[in-house]
């Protein structure tokens, strides 16, 4: 029988929400929660999906302030809303004062897709702007936005998108990157023109004025794309270090990744 401090977050959170009455139809979670110290969650379904299923979202505030700034969090293939606080990252919201949000954003690659689903527009055009209001935040206040895996290239992507106006700094974790479309699996892309359209290394020139950060592990299958990224970036701050591709190595350093957006807030 599984005990409640091994049900997964998401399960123990909708018990909250069924709990809440009067809080839940506001969409407020206890700041309670398992990896939530000193937070307020609050969590929803977006309501223009994109072509997606009933993107949930979830943002975690500061418990005892207005927070100072948002950052975004993508997941990487295969996740969803709550694998960044599965990770650790809502465990920095109070220590930094950030905000974080994060949403089920499918497994397109944060970017519009020939099965018309668009997850990157979903977080420029809707959870962003959802965000930013939900915290006080003004509609203009530029954001920080973080991922791991396809996340990571997600993350990179949306900054070249939105550009410096809108984009403080950008962490990019064992970002999936490469560098030719003959090396690409099909889930990535949907052809050589998506490819071209879409690829990081024709979009260096956009990234200009953003602070952006690279953090991959040595042994990670992705560590040669992300070094040849990160010749071609100006200023760019790398932290390549011993590990793989895997959750403990991403979770190992999600403090370090919130206070360096803090940073740059």
């Amino acid at each position: 029988m599984t005990d409640a401090g091994q049900l997964p977050r998401r399960t123990v959170l909708r018990a909250a929400l069924t709990l809440g009455s009067a809080a839940t139809l506001a969409g407020t979670v206890s700041a309670c929660q398992p990896g939530v110290a000193g937070a307020v969650l609050t969590d929803g379904v977006l309501d223009h999906r994109y072509g997606l299923d009933e993107p949930h979202w979830r943002l975690a505030v500061p418990e005892d302030r207005s927070p100072r700034g948002l950052v975004v969090a993508l997941h990487g293939f295969g996740g969803d809303a709550d694998a960044g606080f599965d990770l650790g990252y809502g465990d920095a919201v109070a220590t930094t004062g950030l905000a974080l949000v994060s949403v089920d954003g499918g497994k397109g690659y944060w970017h519009k897709r020939r099965d018309g689903t668009d997850s990157g527009a979903m977080v420029r055009e809707e959870l962003i702007p959802l965000a930013l209001s939900r915290c006080g935040l003004s509609a203009t206040t530029r954001v920080g936005l973080l991922g791991w895996s396809m996340g990571g290239f997600g993350a990179l992507l949306l900054a070249s998108d939105l550009g410096p106006e809108r984009v403080t700094g950008v962490i990019a974790a064992s970002a999936a990157l490469w560098r030719t479309g003959a090396e690409t699996p099909a889930a990535a892309y949907d052809d050589r023109a998506d490819f071209d359209h879409h690829s990081i290394f024709g979009r260096v020139g956009r990234l200009a004025g953003i602070h952006v950060r690279l953090d991959c592990g040595r042994s990670d299958p992705f560590i040669a794309a992300n070094r040849a990224l990160a010749d071609r970036l100006t200023g760019v701050e790398t932290h390549f270090d011993p590990g793989g591709h895997e959750n403990g190595w991403w979770r190992s350093h999600a403090a370090s990744e919130m206070t360096w957006l803090a940073a740059r807030t």
